[in-house]
């Protein structure tokens, strides 16, 4: 999986001379974006509640248009609020999330609509240590020109760890292009 997300980075950084900057589409260039949303944790134990919280963090990508076609890049950094509790005890909570994947869509005007795949490394702190994941992520969602660089965003994505432990989010962002 790390081979793949580093290859359409390369593929990507080696492509963007052969798309040039297109200012009538409003899709191409660098972004960022903050993002906040519910994130509830599967995992997957008989008899365990499934910890669910509040995720939040910050999503960096690159965008080429062309057409009502977008092909994108991206990486974002998470935490949760997810925890898992004995009583009033937290024996277990989801900390960071690491993504970095690609997105696929078709531009309606301001509006785009996608979807994206990629590798992702979860971990889990508790009071016998901390456990990192890897696996993989889908989603889709709809990004929306608010003006000039200005744009909004709402997604919900699916991941699926190492141990068969699962995450679903559904997310809202604001960002920046560039």
């Amino acid at each position: 999986m790390k081979k793949i997300a580093l290859a359409l980075v390369a593929l990507t950084a080696a492509a963007t001379p052969a798309f040039a900057q297109d200012d009538t589409a409003p899709f191409n260039g660098a972004h960022v974006s903050a993002v906040v949303g519910y994130d509830i944790l599967d995992l997957n134990t008989a008899g365990v509640d499934n910890p669910d919280g509040l995720a939040y963090g910050v999503n960096l990508g690159y965008d080429l248009q062309r057409g009502n076609v977008l092909v994108g890049i991206e990486g974002e950094v998470t935490e949760s609020t997810a925890e898992l509790k004995a009583g009033n005890t937290v024996v277990a909570s989801a900390s960071r999330d690491l993504y970095v994947g690609g997105r696929l869509g078709y531009v309606l005007g301001n509006t785009a609509i996608y979807g994206k795949a990629g590798y992702t490394n979860a971990r889990i702190e508790s009071s016998v240590g901390n456990e990192n994941g890897d696996g993989f992520r889908v989603g889709g969602g709809v990004e929306r020109k608010l003006g000039q660089n200005l744009f909004g965003k709402v997604e919900y994505r699916y991941s699926n760890y190492e141990g068969d432990v699962t995450r679903h989010q559904a997310v809202a962002g604001l960002g920046v292009r560039f």
